[in-house]
């Protein structure tokens, strides 16, 4: 089978197409045929070297994917289902979606509602998935009305958490440094657009003004720090990003004279319960949710290089899509 493999020698890295056999690791292991998979931030973090994120030095990258059930000898889990797999150690330390072929354990596939589209689940992808739990955590917590902040707004996770937001009636507020992707987000969804330098005021104080009734954040770092401070009392950001840096430099403030709440949202280790409870929120949205814009371009195998290296510079608009078959 065709597969994009990353391979890192004595620190030397390559990536590259080859010729490589699907390989189980467990004899349970169910057989995906691959009909879509997307490109992460996560998977341009593993093909750099080093890499702070993958486990093993030669895997298929790819760390989600969607297609048919091949082989299996789980009873839910019959051929020809249509699925989604992603987290764990999917493309960082096993191998992943960039083929046409994998293996996977039970655990980490979810088997699509009918709504939903092999091609549409990788327009959603990890990124929608951690969007659409951004958002239940944040509902969860009690979201209010009023202005509801995206930090990287452009990116996989921040645009379809705005789409997510205005479908679920709330208000949300695009930030990005991308500012010519104004009308785009508007379309999306956004009730207004904001420069990265205007999520807080105030600098010369511990806490700035009171403006967000909750928050998403993609972004992390200094980032994080400035909506913290500028969240209203009693609400709570949803935070899943680190491009911005993994430190968190802040005060403790905002947390006991305002009563926010920091809310860390995970797409990996995520249980299964929690698994089916976001892609049953998605299948109930997907009738209403336009994911077409959301696709910033389509790949193949042979163009994944180019394509990592766009998410790494962070110079998307929604998702990448990769098809690993010709046909």
């Amino acid at each position: 089978m065709r597969a994009f493999v990353v391979n890192e020698l004595d620190g030397a890295l390559n990536c590259g197409l080859v010729d490589a056999a699907a390989v189980a690791t467990d004899p349970s292991d169910v057989l995906i045929q691959v009909e879509y998979s997307g490109v992460n931030y996560k998977d341009a973090l593993v093909a750099a070297a080093p890499s702070r994120v993958r486990r093993v030095t030669t895997l298929v990258g790819g760390v989600d994917a969607a297609g048919v059930v091949a082989e299996s000898s789980d009873p839910d889990l019959a051929v020809g289902t249509r699925v989604a797999v992603h987290g764990h150690d999917l493309g960082v330390g096993r191998d992943g979606g960039f083929a046409e072929y994998l293996y996977a354990p039970s655990n980490l596939i979810n088997v699509l509602p009918e709504t939903i589209s092999t091609r549409d689940a990788m327009v959603i992808g990890t990124a929608g998935f951690t969007a659409m739990a951004s958002v239940l955590a944040l509902e969860d917590h009690g979201l209010e009305d009023g202005d509801v902040l995206v930090t990287g707004a452009t990116g996989g996770v921040g645009s379809m958490a705005i789409t997510l937001l205005a479908l679920r009636g709330h208000d949300p507020v695009a930030s990005t440094g991308s500012v010519q992707e104004s009308a785009w987000l508007r379309e999306r969804g956004a009730v207004r657009v904001i420069g990265r330098d205007e999520i807080s005021d105030r600098l010369d104080r511990v806490l700035a003004s009171e403006r967000w009734a909750g928050a998403v954040d993609c972004i992390g770092g200094e980032t994080l720090h400035q909506v913290l401070r500028s969240l209203r009392y009693g609400s709570s950001v949803a935070a899943s990003g680190l491009v911005a840096g993994t430190e968190l430099t802040t005060s403790i403030y905002p947390f006991i004279t305002r009563a926010v709440s920091l809310l860390g949202v995970d797409a990996v280790q995520a249980s299964r319960a929690t698994r089916e409870r976001v892609w049953s929120a998605l299948g109930e949205m997907a009738p209403r949710l336009d994911v077409a814009p959301l696709i910033d371009r389509e790949v193949t195998l042979e163009e994944l290089a180019d394509a990592i290296d766009v998410v790494r510079r962070g110079a998307t608009r929604g998702r990448i899509l990769v098809r690993p078959t010709t046909d």
